[in-house]
């Protein structure tokens, strides 16, 4: 069965997966990388996730890779610019990585452009089809965080200021739609309401957060904005970064080179908010996998069935660092969830509701 394809935004047919590459040039090398890429084209997914930031974990001497990786493959491979849907994204403010503009500092204008031009340089390319902001500009809970602190709130850069310089890059030819990534409610809102009040500035076209069978937030408030604003969300994470396939349920722990005990004390995003240590993040992912080892089907093909059934899903973002990966993500789009599945995976939830958060 071909991957199928969603309308992200008017003129923006995209696959409903979409190969996330976060691990070019750090877990996959340069050849490791394009098998990936070709068996992803061939299997009918036209759409390539990237960041600035790539690969991770992030580091000064890697930083940019991933984004230069999927440029010499569409050159090596001469595949038509057209055939593909690049979307990568801007770093929020940081402090942490000092090698991206000294933090990165703001979102201000000058970062903006600053980091279009040098990804468009990476890439080699003429313009990037969905360009993110990666996170806010500003205080938000986020990466396993979910309790709002008004202490640690600061002053941001302003919407408008985000949206004007997104807007000349738009006129400039150098992207073609903009979105969101890691927002809140108050975010998606704030930045079609600043569109809507200036008509130079670009409408956000989707939203990339993290769901997944252990992470729903995404239901409780944003659903109803992204449905009513007509916003499409990008689902990223639809594994948990591997969890829901049940590989670190084995008896070892999993493979070595798996990620999360390949990077152990290196990668706290994955640490902090898949931790199979917490019971209950661990009761219900083997209570998922018990799900699909009861309707004889792959973990894989439950989690991204489940999130791939979802309306207000145009694509989930997956990754894959082996080509035996990618092929049980794509064959997923053959399972259809029956009604069954879906209430005892609700039966789950309602015992252990979006344990990671």
């Amino acid at each position: 069965m071909a991957v199928p394809l969603s309308n992200l935004a008017p003129n923006l047919l995209v696959s409903k997966l979409c190969l996330g590459t976060m691990t070019f040039g750090e877990q996959n090398s340069l050849s490791q990388s394009f098998k990936l890429m070709d068996k992803a084209f061939d299997s009918g997914i036209n759409f390539f996730d990237s960041a600035e930031m790539y690969p991770v974990p992030q580091r000064a001497e890697t930083q940019g890779r991933s984004e230069e990786y999927f440029g010499r493959w569409l050159r090596e491979r001469k595949i038509p610019r057209d055939r593909v849907v690049f979307a990568t994204k801007v770093s929020g403010p940081s402090g942490q990585m000092t090698w991206i503009r000294g933090g990165p500092t703001s979102l201000d204008s000058r970062n903006i452009k600053e980091a279009i031009d040098n990804s468009l340089l990476r890439l080699q390319t003429d313009y990037i089809d969905l360009y993110q902001v990666h996170w806010p500009d500003r205080y938000v809970p986020m990466f396993g965080e979910t309790d709002y602190d008004p202490v640690r709130q600061y002053s941001p850069v302003s919407f408008d200021e985000q949206l004007d310089a997104l807007g000349r890059a738009v006129d400039a030819g150098k992207i073609r739609f903009i979105g969101v990534s890691n927002e809140t409610t108050y975010g998606v809102m704030k930045f079609l309401q600043a569109a809507e009040n200036n008509s130079t500035y670009p409408r956000i076209a989707s939203v990339q957060n993290s769901y997944n069978l252990l992470c729903r937030n995404f239901d409780s408030g944003l659903a109803e904005c992204c449905h009513l604003e007509r916003v499409s969300l990008l689902a990223y994470s639809p594994l948990a970064m591997g969890v829901l396939s049940g590989k670190y349920l084995l008896r070892d722990g999993g493979a070595d080179d798996a990620r999360l005990n390949l990077f152990k004390g290196r990668y706290s995003e994955g640490e902090s908010r898949y931790n199979l240590s917490n019971t209950k993040i661990r009761e219900a992912t083997k209570a998922y996998v018990s799900i699909a080892e009861r309707y004889g089907i792959h973990p894989v093909s439950l989690a991204i069935g489940f999130v791939l059934r979802h309306p207000l899903v145009s694509s989930t973002i997956f990754g894959a660092t082996k080509l035996c990966q990618l092929e049980q993500v794509v064959s997923a789009c053959d399972i259809k969830l029956s009604p069954e599945i879906i209430a005892d995976i609700d039966e789950v939830h309602s015992r252990f509701p979006n344990p990671c958060s």
